[in-house]
């Protein structure tokens, strides 16, 4: 079974990137979207790429584009607000569907809502595969891997090298933003429990830093929702954020009370109009901007005493650059493998570690070498 590839969002940022990820590797998507001339524009730029009418308030527009065995590429968000009613459609139609989400509750909104009705269905949900989050996943697995059964505490940071704050897009600034006002969710003994965003922060042993670590803070990630599953033996899994290392602490305590004022509607809305020129203007930062600064990703395993088994980190291109690569690339196994169990799926129990592996490696993101402790 081989169907249609259909870009929902082609002509926003993401959408954008993703565009040209999947041109490159000799794909030409279906672009669907509400603003039809916008679509007309971009598929004349692309030698007359195949536009649909489409508008995520209305569920059912999406629906007629499918077909079962269909890809179906959202990059359209807030995804809590807009994403539903899209990933229904591909339900729906048996087809199989990716997205750039990187909120942590729609993710368990669809796990919650369409997992069950997937399965009868045929179809195939992959959530949040792009830098949210799917380099953390990948060094928990090989992390928690290398560790063994010993391994009880996964703990997975999120950096960048060179600096982010001048290349920022607006959807990061968003959720950036909407990130401070919503709860954390970590795997804590065994179960999920929600925890405020920034409440921790961890230290992390970061390869080719000055200072030899990185600090971040905690915040919500799709590593708690799947790696306990695929390692039954971690007791404790965390995902930190440093992109702003020097500052962590700091934002932490920030964090508090910003939090504490945001409990009331007044208060929230006192807080979102002063964060406003945070958000920006639409767009994000070009390709000379981008390639000032690539990712860093590191995950480490501890045992019930405290000793580190294992550390893994990963490098890779932009955060930007790099979502648009790793999205076309599940693109392409969804519209191509067979093996496939319908569902909510994760990075890896769609893919498995080892075809994962190589499938970041084609999008430029790879191990560093460490000696283990």
């Amino acid at each position: 079974m081989s169907g249609r590839i259909v870009l929902f969002g082609a002509t926003g940022y993401t959408g954008g990137l993703v565009l040209s990820s999947l041109l490159q590797r000799g794909m030409r998507p279906l672009l669907a979207g509400r603003n039809v001339d916008a679509l007309a524009r971009l598929a004349r730029e692309h030698a007359g790429l195949e536009i649909a009418a489409a508008d995520a308030g209305d569920p059912e527009s999406i629906r007629r584009l499918l077909e079962q065995g269909d890809v179906l590429i959202s990059t359209v968000g807030p995804f809590e607000r807009f994403g539903p009613g899209v990933a229904e459609a591909a339900v729906q139609a048996g087809a199989r569907y990716i997205d750039t989400t990187g909120e942590v509750g729609f993710v368990r909104t669809l796990q919650e809502r369409f997992g069950s009705r997937a399965e009868e269905t045929g179809a195939v949900l992959l959530p949040a595969f792009g830098y949210d989050y799917v380099p953390g996943i990948l060094a928990g697995a090989l992390a928690a891997q290398q560790a063994g059964d010993a391994g009880r505490k996964l703990d997975v940071g999120y950096f960048t090298s060179g600096s982010l704050r001048p290349g920022l897009s607006h959807g990061t600034r968003s959720t950036l933003r909407d990130g401070l006002f919503l709860p954390a969710v970590r795997f804590s003994n065994g179960r999920l429990i929600e925890v405020r965003t920034a409440a921790d922060v961890h230290d992390f042993p970061v390869i080719g830093t000055r200072r030899g670590h990185k600090t971040g803070l905690l915040v919500p990630g799709t590593e708690v929702l799947f790696l306990p599953v695929a390692f039954p033996q971690l007791d404790s899994v965390s995902v930190y954020n440093g992109w702003f290392s020097p500052f962590s602490r700091a934002m932490s305590l920030m964090s508090a009370a910003s939090s504490a004022v945001a409990q009331s509607p007044r208060g929230r809305r006192v807080m979102e109009k002063l964060s406003s020129p945070i958000v920006g203007k639409p767009g994000g930062p070009d390709s000379a901007r981008r390639a000032k600064t690539r990712t860093q990703v590191v995950a480490t395993v501890k045992g019930t005493d405290g000793e580190l088994l294992s550390a893994v980190q990963l490098t890779g291109p932009n955060v930007y650059t790099l979502t648009g690569e790793l999205i076309a690339w599940g693109a392409e196994q969804l519209r191509d493998r067979q093996d496939l169990a319908p569902g909510v799926a994760s990075p890896l129990s769609a893919f498995g570690l080892a075809s994962l592996t190589r499938g970041c490696a084609d999008a430029g993101l790879v191990p560093v070498d460490r000696h283990q402790p």
